[in-house]
């Protein structure tokens, strides 16, 4: 089924797919994705083939690449959607398989705090780890995203139970090594939104 020839205002865009405005002009300013239509009075306005070709920046981003090696690769593109879509649905299930661990190892680490016994330092190593490695890598939206219900959530604990949040924090981060803390700090890292 053909799209209807519909053209989108940058606004209109950024609200359909959740990317920023300000991201699309970052994207339009590095030739990634110009719109193909203007207003008369200079608006952007964007089409169904600039809408798949949004998809295909986000995959591409998903998959860690770079904006600059984002602009090379559609540079040299073949234009081959389908194969596209198979990795991104690969790495869809790799995200959905290392969910469920990290699902069964918060039940563990929740069990083990339910009977009073503290988890160990190697748990919460084990937990840090995989949590970091459930979102890589992140994108800038998805680091926002993330940060937001993060705050929502903690504005829904009491002072008690933030301070005694706080408190467990800082203790299992006592009790790693320089060597620990470094390299979660490195893979922490590794996993953040790197700048295009």
């Amino acid at each position: 089924m053909a799209d209807s020839p519909r053209e989108w205002r940058v606004g209109e865009l950024a609200r359909a797919t959740r990317v920023t405005v300000r991201a699309l002009h970052h994207y339009d300013r590095l030739g990634l994705l110009v719109p193909s239509a203007r207003t008369a009075g200079g608006h952007r306005c964007y089409t169904g083939e600039d809408v798949r070709r949004l998809h295909v920046i986000l995959a591409l981003r998903g998959f860690g690449l770079s904006l600059a090696e984002i602009r090379d690769t559609l540079a040299e593109a073949s234009g081959d959607p389908v194969g596209l879509l198979r990795r991104q649905l690969a790495e869809v299930e790799e995200r959905i398989r290392r969910g469920i661990s990290l699902r069964s190892r918060l039940h563990g680490v929740l069990g083990a705090l339910d009977r009073m016994a503290e988890p160990s330092t190697s748990e919460f190593l084990q937990l840090i780890e995989e949590m970091v490695t459930m979102s890589e890598p992140l994108t800038p939206e998805q680091l926002a995203e993330m940060q937001r219900q993060r705050s929502e959530w903690a504005a829904t604990l009491s002072p008690d139970e933030l301070a005694e949040m706080s408190r467990r924090r800082s203790q299992a981060l006592a009790a790693l090594s320089p060597e620990q803390l470094a390299e979660m700090q490195a893979q922490r890292a590794r996993h953040l939104p790197q700048s295009g």
